[in-house]
Order: C-alpha cells, then structure tokens, then sequence
C-alpha cells in the first residue's frame, strides 16, 4: 500500500562512537533501502576519537540518499539520541540503528507503512543477532539472547499494549510529531551509557513512558536488523554484570520509598536475594545451568547498592 501523502520525509539515523571499520558497510546498507517517501541519513558522532569524522565526510561524497553528520560533544547515548531528535525536527518520521548493526531489506517500507498507513506513533521490530563470524558459544541459550539485543515477538505484526513486548531503540521509528508536540519528550538522561561502556536503559525508559501515555506503538517483523556482538559480550560475566547495573540505576532512580527499611534497604529485598542464592546453589550443585540464576542474584545486589547509596547520599543532605 502506498502512503497517502508524498511529501513526507524520513530521517535514517545512527549513532556512533569508535567503530569507523563498520561505517562504510553500514551507510551503503541504509542507502541501499528501498522507501515510498524521500529519505536522508543522519549521523551522530559521539566523540570519537578514531578517523570518525575523515570516513563520514568521504561518505557524503558518495551517491545516493544524502549522508549529513553531525558532532555531540556531550558523551553519551542519551546525548547523542536526544541531539538526533533534535536535528530530525523537520522530518516526519525518524528511524534509528545502532552502529552495530546492519539493516535488512524492506526495513524502510515497513517502517512507513506502520507510520503513515496504519497510524503508528512508535514502530519497531525484529532483532537478529549475526553469529557469522564468531562461535556462539553453548551455554548462550535463546532465552539468553535479549541481553544482547536480540528480538523477536513472532512473524505477526501487531498493536503493543503493555511492556511484556518491548521494542528497542537499535530498531525502532518514532512520529516526529511525538517530539514537536511535546519539547520534554527526550530519553532519560538518568539511564545513560557512555562510550563503550554497559548498561543503559534509556530506550525501555522511553517506551515505557509512551505506553503510559496510551501512545500507538507497532510491532512490525519485516522491520529487521543485523545486529552484530563483540566478542567481549560473549562472557558469562557480561551478563551479569549488566543485571547489577540494571539493578543499581533502577534502586537509585524508580525504586518505591518503603516506611520499613534499615540502611535504606527493604527487608524484603534481603529476604528474596536469601532464596536466589539458595536456587542458585540446588542449580550448581545439579550441574545445570545457573547462570540465569546468577544474573537473578547480580540484579538483586543492584538493587540492594542502590537503595544504600541512595539512603546514603539523603543522609548525608539531611
């Protein structure tokens, strides 16, 4: 189906910190993406520190959609999303990837097909992780892959009604009425991630704000990307070091004020680390695999971190 309209303009964006080896690559795939409206490509550069800039400038020469680039001085992913939103004001519609990331053909077409055809305000889509050239390692289960990235809510398109299907900001498309309408929409700087460093959350803060707000979010399965994991995330201690931070900033930012605590700490956030320690120990000695378990575990101790030093930091104020 055609959109209705043809003055429309898309902006394609990525954001990105250190990885000129995957640019080239990654600017050709956006080019190549077949689109029922104009569309430009937008880029982010985060500070980089290698030949970033040299390689983005050769790439504007090139034919094809037009490349514009962009330099955000604040480190960042929030600051360099936010700068995004910002400089796609103007468009109609803004579609991000990640760095990372490669996007498949017909992400484009369904990307406005969702927007303009079915009234979406918030699409996203498939994830796939790209184990080419590396070994995937035995103990990474499926159920394991969403840590990296990875999603995949079926072959159907549907309408998200709650937060028990996610979609993330490596694939996703928002209306940039959203944003011209509403100058405080941005992404949560308290759930930041810099550089090359872990953790984050700034794009499940983000949907989970536009569920609250009843926002018409999509699910579209022929919106699929290529994602890419550097080996150093293919390390049991990977994830659980990201279930600690997910904890951690989860205590300090969203975490509920309890009555009955002591050191800032509900007891019951020690009664329940109590009984996954315990579930984690009948796994380990059953020789299977516990590391779900202890990701379980990391996260809990987050949350315990963060509810001290956030009772900690009011006490020394007080």
């Amino acid at each position: 189906m055609s959109p209705e309209k043809t003055d429309k303009i898309l902006t394609f964006a990525f954001c990105t910190f250190n990885r000129v080896e995957r640019l080239e690559k990654l600017v050709a795939c956006m080019r190549a993406q077949s689109c029922p409206i104009p569309f430009k490509i937008l880029a982010i550069d985060n500070n980089s520190s290698d030949s970033t800039s040299d390689i983005l400038n050769q790439l504007t020469q090139l034919a094809g959609p037009e490349l514009h680039w962009v330099h955000e001085p604040t480190q960042g992913i929030v600051a360099a999303r936010n700068r995004a939103i910002q400089e796609a004001l103007n468009s109609d519609i803004l579609v991000f990837v990640d760095d990372d990331e490669l996007p498949l053909p017909g992400l484009l077409n369904a990307t406005v097909d969702a927007v303009i055809n079915e009234g979406a305000e918030c699409v996203g889509g498939r994830i796939d992780i790209d184990f080419s050239n590396q070994n995937r390692p035995r103990w990474l289960d499926d159920e394991l892959l969403g840590f990296l990235g990875a999603l995949d809510h079926g072959d159907c398109a549907f309408w998200i009604e709650d937060n028990t299907t996610p979609v993330w900001a490596g694939n996703i498309a928002y209306d940039m009425d959203l944003f011209r309408r509403d100058p405080t929409l941005r992404f949560d700087r308290r759930y930041d991630r810099k550089g090359k460093t872990i953790g984050g959350g700034e794009d499940l803060m983000m949907f989970n704000l536009l569920l609250q707000q009843k926002r018409r979010i999509r699910y579209r399965p022929d919106m699929a990307i290529l994602h890419a994991v550097e080996p150093w995330r293919l390390q049991r201690h990977y994830f659980i070091k990201v279930h600690f931070l997910a904890g951690f900033r989860g205590a300090i930012n969203d975490f509920p004020a309890y009555n009955r605590t002591h050191l800032g700490i509900p007891p019951f956030l020690v009664a329940q680390l109590i009984r996954q320690i315990w579930q984690w120990l009948l796994l380990a000695c059953s020789l299977k695999n516990s590391l779900r378990q202890a990701m379980n575990i990391s996260y809990s101790l987050g949350q315990i971190s963060g509810c001290f030093l956030r009772w900690k930091k009011k006490s020394s104020e007080s």
